[in-house]
C-alpha cells in the first residue's frame, strides 16, 4: 500500500509525459487523475491506521548509498508526522488534478501541465516518507524543480521565465544552507539517518565548533559555537527559502505567473509547507537549541506581520492569496519556535484546506474574467458566480479565524500557546499574531468585497458575459469547503490534546519540555475572535459604503501606502546590492577577460592565425605547372640536402 501511495503519482507522470500524445488530452487527465486520487484514498486509510492501531512502519525499498560510513536506504518511513502530511498532499494534489481538467482546457500543452503536477507529487510524497537526510534533500531539490517548470509553463511569456528563474536562484540560497546543514550532521554523527542523528543529539548539546582559526587576526571574532545551535540555523535557512520566509520570501508573489492549480498545489498547500515539516521532523534537534528556536520565533511573527501588511494594498487577486499564504506560513513557523510544533502541524493540516479553497476560488473568477486577476476591475458579480462566491466566503471565514470554522481552532491555538510559553519572544508572537489576524480579516474581506460586490468595474467584459466555473472545476472547491469547515473541529484534540492514555504524536514530535497545560487569560482567548468579527463591518464600509474615506486614508498616509505597495523594497534593495553589483562584474569578465584575454588569444587568435597562413599558402595554388614543378624540386633538394649532411 505505501509503494503505491508513492510510485502511483510517478506512473502517472511518465505515462502522461512520455505518451500523452499517444493517448490524447483527455486520457492524460483521467490517468493522472485517477492514479493519484487512488493514491489520496490509500494516504487517508494510512491515516486512519495510524489514529486507531497507532501504525507506523519503515519500509526499505531498496540500498541507496553504501559508501564507507555512509549508509543510506530509500525508504518510506510511516510515523504520525508522515501520514499528515501524505494526507494534505494527496488529497489536494488529487482535487487540484481535477480542478485542472476544466481550468486548463484550452491549453495545448495539457499533458505536459499534467505530468507535472504529478510529478511534484511524487517529489514532495518522497520528501515526506523520508527516514535519513539525504533523501529528504532529494525530495527537496525535486520539488524545486517541478515548481520551476510549473512557475514557467506558459514559457513563452518573458514575465513567466523570469519568475521561474527567480524561484529557483532564491531557493538556491537556502538549499546551499541546508546542504551546508546536511554536511555538518554527517561530520558530526557519521550518519544521515534520522534515528541514529536523534539518538546521538544529547551527547553533542554542549559540543562546540570553530568557523574560524582562533589564531589571530581571528581570535577576537568568538567564532567558536555550539554544533547544535548550527545545525539548526543552517537547516532553518533551507525552511526559510522554501517556505518564503523574510528575507527569502520574494520568489513567492512573482511565482503567481504559473497557472492557477499551480499556486494552489505548490505556493499555498504543499511545497512551501515543506519549511515547516523539516523544522518539526527535526525536533529532536531544535528542542536542545533555545538559540535557533527563538531566531524560528522572530522570523516567523517577522514574516507574518510583514506579509499581512503587503497584502493590505496588493490590487492582483492571485499575489494577495499569495502574501496570505507567506503570513500564515509565519504563523506555523512562531508556533514552532515556542515548542508547540504539534499546533504547528495542526495550523498546516487546516490551510492546506482553505487555502486551497481561495486559490482555487481565485481561478474560477479569473476564468470568469477571461484572465483578468485586478480586483479593481471586478465587483458585483456574486449573483452571477454564486457557487464560487459562496466556496470564496468559507475559504475567507476559515482563513480569518473565525469562530467555529477550521482557521479559528489552529489559529487560536498558535497564539494560545505562544502567549503560554512565557519568555519574551513568545508574548511578543502571541501579540503580532493578534494583531496581524485583524489585518489578515482586513485584507481578505477587502478582497471578497472588492471582487464580488460594489459596482461593476470592467469596462472590457461585458457583464452578462461573467458565467461560473464547470461542474469539473466546482466539485473540489465543494470538497475543500467542507475541509475547511469541518476539520479544525474534528481534529483539534487529536492534534492538541496529549494525555497519559493517548498521544497521536507518538515519537515523531520530540516535547524536551512539555507544553504548558495553563489556560490563558480571557482576553488572549477572545480578542481574536472579537476582531476578526469586527473587521467584517469594518471592511465593508471602508470597501463599499465609503470608498472615498479610504482613498483618503491612503492619500494622507501616501509614503506608507508606498512603503507596502512596494512590499517593503526589499526587490528593489536586492537588485541594488545583489543583481546590479553581480551584473557589473559579469559585464567586466565578459568584456575584458573572455573577450578581450581568453577569446584574443584563444580560439580566435588561433583562427584569425590559421586564416592569415591560409591566406599566404593560397598564394601557391596559382594553377601553373611550372611552378608546381618549382616547389617540388625545392622540397627534393632540401630533403637531399638533409640526408647527405645527417
Amino acid at each position: 500500500m505505501e509503494i503505491l501511495i508513492l510510485f502511483l503519482p510517478l506512473a502517472a507522470s511518465i505515462i502522461s509525459g512520455f505518451f500523452g500524445k499517444y493517448i490524447g488530452d483527455r486520457n492524460s487527465e483521467i490517468v493522472t487523475s485517477l492514479f493519484v486520487l487512488a493514491s489520496a484514498f490509500l494516504s487517508i486509510l494510512i491515516f486512519y491506521n495510524v489514529i486507531i492501531n497507532g501504525y507506523e512502519n519503515n519500509i526499505i525499498i531498496a540500498s541507496w548509498i553504501n559508501s564507507g560510513t555512509l549508509n543510506v536506504n530509500w525508504s518510506i518511513k510511516i510515523d504520525p508526522l508522515s501520514s499528515v502530511m501524505l494526507v494534505v498532499v494527496t488529497v489536494i494534489s488529487a482535487l487540484v488534478h481535477i480542478y485542472s481538467i476544466g481550468y486548463m482546457s484550452h491549453d495545448p500543452h495539457k499533458p505536459r501541465f499534467m505530468a507535472y503536477l504529478s510529478l511534484f507529487t511524487f517529489a514532495m510524497l518522497t520528501l515526506v516518507t523520508a527516514d535519513n537526510f539525504l533523501q529528504l534533500f532529494f525530495g527537496w531539490e525535486g520539488v524545486g524543480l517541478c515548481s520551476y517548470f510549473l512557475i514557467g509553463f506558459w514559457f513563452k511569456k518573458d514575465t513567466a521565465n523570469a519568475a521561474a528563474i527567480k524561484a529557483f536562484l532564491v531557493n538556491r540560497v537556502g538549499d546551499f544552507g541546508f546542504a551546508l546543514g546536511i554536511f555538518l550532521i554527517f561530520y558530526l554523527f557519521g550518519t544521515l539517518n534520522y534515528d541514529e542523528v536523534f539518538l546521538k543529539i544529547p551527547e553533542l548539546v554542549n559540543k562546540e565548533i570553530s568557523l574560524l582559526n582562533n589564531s589571530p587576526p581571528f581570535a577576537f571574532l568568538g567564532t567558536a559555537v555550539k554544533s547544535i545551535d548550527l545545525i539548526c540555523l543552517l537547516l532553518f535557512v533551507g525552511a526559510m527559502g522554501k517556505s518564503a520566509q523574510i528575507f527569502l520570501h520574494t520568489w513567492l508573489p512573482d511565482a503567481m505567473e504559473g497557472p492557477t492549480p499551480v499556486s494552489a498545489l505548490i505556493h499555498a498547500a504543499t511545497m512551501v509547507t515543506a519549511g515547516v515539516f523539516l523544522v518539526v521532523r527535526c525536533s529532536p534537534i531544535f528542542e536542545y537549541s533555545v538559540l535557533a528556536l527563538n531566531v524560528v520565533t522572530i522570523i516567523g511573527m517577522s514574516t507574518a506581520f510583514f506579509a499581512a501588511t503587503v497584502a493590505l494594498v496588493q490590487t492582483d487577486i492571485k499575489k494577495i492569496i499569495a502574501y496570505s499564504t507567506c503570513s500564515q506560513l509565519g504563523y506555523m513557523f512562531f508556533a514552532a519556535g515556542v515548542g508547540a510544533y504539534n499546533v504547528a502541524m495542526f495550523h498546516l493540516f487546516t490551510h492546506a484546506f482553505f487555502k486551497a479553497l481561495l486559490f482555487l476560488g481565485a481561478g474560477s473568477v479569473i476564468h470568469a474574467f477571461n484572465n483578468e486577476q485586478n480586483i479593481n476591475k471586478m465587483g458585483s458579480v456574486w449573483k452571477k458566480i454564486p457557487y464560487t462566491w459562496t466556496m470564496m466566503i468559507v475559504g475567507t471565514l476559515a482563513l480569518t479565524g473565525f469562530p467555529f470554522l477550521s482557521g479559528f481552532f489552529s489559529k487560536d491555538a498558535i497564539i494560545e500557546f505562544a502567549y503560554l510559553k512565557g519568555n519574551t519572544t513568545g508574548i511578543l508572537a502571541a501579540y503580532v499574531g493578534i494583531f496581524t489576524a485583524f489585518l489578515t480579516a482586513i485584507y481578505s474581506w477587502r478582497l471578497i468585497f472588492k471582487t464580488f460586490h460594489g459596482k461593476y468595474n470592467n469596462e472590457e467584459i461585458k457583464i452578462g458575459k461573467i458565467h461560473e466555473s464547470p461542474a469539473v472545476m466546482i466539485l473540489p472547491l465543494i470538497v475543500l469547503s467542507i475541509g475547511s469547515i469541518f476539520v479544525g473541529f474534528l481534529f483539534k484534540d487529536l492534534f492538541i490534546v496529549h494525555s497519559d492514555n493517548y498521544n497521536f504524536w507518538n515519537n515523531s514530535i520530540k516535547f524536551l519540555n512539555p507544553l504548558s497545560n495553563d489556560h490563558p487569560p480571557f482576553f488572549i482567548i477572545i480578542i481574536t475572535p472579537v476582531l476578526v468579527t469586527l473587521s467584517i463591518p469594518i471592511s465593508y464600509y471602508l470597501f463599499i459604503k465609503n470608498e472615498k474615506l479610504t482613498d483618503l486614508i491612503t492619500e494622507s498616509n501616501k509614503s506608507l501606502y508606498n512603503f507596502f505597495l512596494n512590499k517593503w523594497y526589499f526587490d528593489e534593495l536586492y537588485n541594488s546590492i545583489f543583481v546590479k553589483p553581480a551584473k557589473k562584474i559579469g559585464s567586466f569578465f565578459w568584456k575584458s577577460v573572455d573577450i578581450k584575454i581568453i577569446d584574443r588569444f584563444g580560439p580566435d587568435g588561433i583562427s584569425e592565425i590559421i586564416k592569415i597562413l591560409s591566406l599566404k599558402a593560397r598564394r601557391f595554388q596559382s594553377g601553373y605547372i611550372y611552378q608546381y614543378a618549382f616547389v617540388m624540386l625545392l622540397g627534393f633538394s632540401a630533403i637531399l640536402t638533409y640526408l647527405i649532411l645527417y
